[in-house]
This record gives structure tokens, C-alpha cells and sequence, in this order.
């Protein structure tokens, strides 16, 4: 899965800078190559790099409600208190 997204990543890079490269000659098929690669990246190879490196991780721990914060202030009251 990494390699993945590293291969559409690189794909769609790639497919911009032709892109931007070949503009003042073929103005369409350059818009084309640079709406691929922007759609191959964020809508592609983002969501696989979320859910693969999101995966088994609990989403309450990094949703900031009140019991969260009470744990941060706690956190800041220890730091201060070793100084």
C-alpha cells in the first residue's frame, strides 16, 4: 500500500509539471494533464495516506473535548512544576 501511494504520488507530480511544460503550445491538453494530476493527488493519493496511516488508531484521542483538555492542563501543571 505504501508504494501505492508513493507510485501515485510521483505519477501525478509528474503529470503537473508535463503539464506546466508543455502550456504554450497545447493550452487544453495541458489544462487536462494538470487537472488529472490534481484529482490523482488529492483525491487519490490522500485519502489512501489517511486511511492507511490512520488505520487502528482511536479518533477519540485526537478530538478535543473536555476530558482531552483537562489532560493537556494537567500535562502544563506537571511541565511548570519541574521547572
Amino acid at each position: 500500500m505504501k508504494y501505492l501511494i508513493i507510485l501515485i504520488l510521483f505519477a501525478s507530480l509528474a503529470s503537473i509539471i508535463y503539464g506546466f511544460s508543455i502550456q504554450p503550445e497545447q493550452l487544453e491538453l495541458s489544462h487536462k494533464y494538470i487537472g488529472f494530476g490534481t484529482v490523482g493527488l488529492f483525491l487519490v493519493a490522500m485519502p489512501l495516506f489517511l486511511f492507511h496511516y490512520s488505520r487502528g488508531k482511536k479518533m477519540k484521542d485526537y478530538m478535543l473535548n473536555e476530558e482531552n483538555i483537562l489532560k493537556m492542563r494537567g500535562k502544563e501543571k506537571e511541565k511548570d512544576r519541574k521547572n
